[in-house]
């Protein structure tokens, strides 16, 4: 598989495209020195304590305050508050390598009695603000590298489940252990399996860097402060990403050029020679034909091979998505293998469109019926494998035996295409409006009443221009038949505003005589 990775920047955000074999799976937008991202991490006030919901809102500098729960405080919460109330000023500031541990919190308490209004405490941001939710904290606090992820007070060395190999697992070990302070735990990624033993070494020492100005940033600032930023999103799509399967990392600004190649030469330099500078006249996205697949995120449809689509619809509930073979049946014989090869197809599509619109919350996938178990666990088995590379943490159910199969997916970040509209006033969102050949018709009805009925002898009609040029079009228009008719003067006035079919009916004095739609 050929993965690449364009990058366009313009003053406000950066938008990151991932490639696969040149068909575009994911779409990342950040703005540009917003702050509040994953991974960041504040100095906030408690602001409210929820006994309810057993969590707080706090307030981290935000517009929206944010939410943390007992659960994402962490076993080792009262270790750390405790570190946090000896930085600040005129106190002596202890260290996690050679300060006693606090004893942990229990699973089952309360949150009253850990936190408290007005109270000061460090957080890391675990999901960003989407939509009218505030972003959601975890005191539970970790700092990500390319080869490890740094626990502070821990003192445990875990290993990523995809490295098997019993060889491996010693001397991923045995490096940690002979690198880490006191109170120091790691998550070795799977990515430390390709890595030299300096590397990750390196890696874990700069992580400590880290922490260690983090604490430092506690006697300097004041609430709310963040202490610690995450580097930007193309830096942490590279770190978690970048593997010999990338065969080259574009970007358009110059100053962003010189940052990732930088990181890289850190990190991977035998990578380096792959980030390249675009300076062509036509935009990036245009000239790797991002663009037009970027455009699709919108389309409700979703067309496959040989007929076949999906339809996905997006509610506040949850996301359908429903498979169709199109005609496909008709020039088959074999129902049941047709089923299964649109089936198959599908899932792969729909595995990729998932990463594409980054849905979140529960998906629900309508497949063609499958008859024989065999093929229903294939297609299962399936789904699971090609799930297997989304980042995102998600769950896979077997097919019910409606055909239908839920995942649940978490997102940690708002969508990067937010599909945006308002009902139509016209139809009420059915879809449907009055058809424009009776529209006469019932403009006639009204002139009638009026004219019959009220005695009016002018009418001024508010109209679309395309309804206008329909009622004066030539020289015996049906204006002038509405006019000698009814024996009434009739105006006709044309305003952009209005929809096609909406008519409005004024006297000479602009007032409304009868509003129709």
């Amino acid at each position: 598989m050929n993965k690449e990775l364009i990058i366009n920047v313009n003053p406000t955000e950066i938008t990151i495209a991932m490639c696969e074999d040149k068909v575009l799976v994911e779409l990342s937008k950040e703005q540009c020195q917003t702050g509040f991202a994953v991974g960041d991490i504040y100095l906030g006030k408690v602001r409210k304590i929820m006994p309810g919901l057993n969590a707080a809102f706090v307030n981290i500098g935000h517009e929206k305050d944010a939410f943390i729960h007992y659960l994402d405080l962490g076993a080792q919460f009262p270790s750390l508050q405790k570190l946090v109330a000896s930085n600040t000023p005129g106190k002596r500031g202890l260290r996690v390598d050679t300060m006693k541990m606090e004893e942990p919190i229990e699973k089952s308490g309360k949150i009253g009695n850990y936190l408290q209004v007005g109270q000061t405490i460090m957080v890391q941001i675990a999901k960003e603000a989407i939509s009218t939710k505030g972003p959601r904290l975890t005191a539970d606090i970790s700092l990500a590298g390319r080869n490890v992820v740094l626990v502070p007070f821990s003192s445990k060395i875990y290993l990523s489940q995809k490295i098997r190999s019993a060889e491996e697992k010693r001397r991923l070990k045995r490096i940690a252990s002979a690198v880490l302070p006191k109170n120091f735990g790691v998550i070795i990624r799977t990515a430390a399996m390709e890595a030299k033993d300096e590397d990750i070494e390196h890696d874990i020492q700069t992580q400590i860097d880290r922490w260690k100005k983090t604490t430092m940033a506690i006697r300097k600032n004041t609430v709310p402060a963040q202490l610690l930023s995450e580097m930007n999103r193309a830096n942490t799509i590279i770190r978690d990403s970048l593997n010999e399967s990338f065969s080259q990392i574009v970007v358009d600004d110059e100053a962003m050029f010189r940052e990732i190649k930088s990181y890289i030469h850190v990190i991977d330099p035998e990578k380096e020679k792959i980030v390249k500078l675009y300076k062509g006249n036509v935009p990036i996205f245009d000239n790797f034909d991002i663009s037009k697949q970027i455009k699709s995120l919108f389309a409700k449809y979703v067309s496959l091979k040989r007929g076949a689509y999906l339809i996905i619809e997006r509610t506040e509930a949850m996301n359908v998505i429903d498979v169709n073979s199109g005609n496909r049946t008709k020039a088959e014989d074999n129902q049941e293998q047709t089923a299964m090869d649109v089936n198959l197809a599908a899932a792969s599509e729909i595995a990729r469109q998932l990463r594409l619109r980054d849905l979140g919350g529960i998906v629900m996938i309508d497949f063609i019926d499958l008859h024989k178990a065999q093929n229903r666990q294939a297609l299962f088995d399936e789904m699971v494998k090609l799930m297997s590379t989304d980042k995102a943490k998600h769950t896979i159910l077997p097919l019910t035996k409606f055909g239908l199969m839920q995942i649940t997916r978490q997102r940690v970040r708002p969508v990067a295409v937010e599909n945006t509209s308002d009902v139509c006033p016209t139809c009420n969102g059915t879809g449907k409006v009055e058809p424009t050949v009776l529209l006469d018709k019932k403009i006639e009805n009204q002139i009638s009443f009026l004219t019959q009925d009220r005695s009016q002898k002018f009418i001024r009609l508010v109209v679309s221009p395309y309804v206008a040029a329909y009622l004066k079009r030539g020289i015996f228009s049906i204006r002038r038949r509405w006019e000698w008719k009814y024996k009434v003067r009739i105006q006709i006035v044309e305003d952009q505003s209005q929809s096609m079919i909406d008519v409005h009916y004024h006297d000479k004095k602009d007032n409304d005589l009868i509003n129709i739609h």
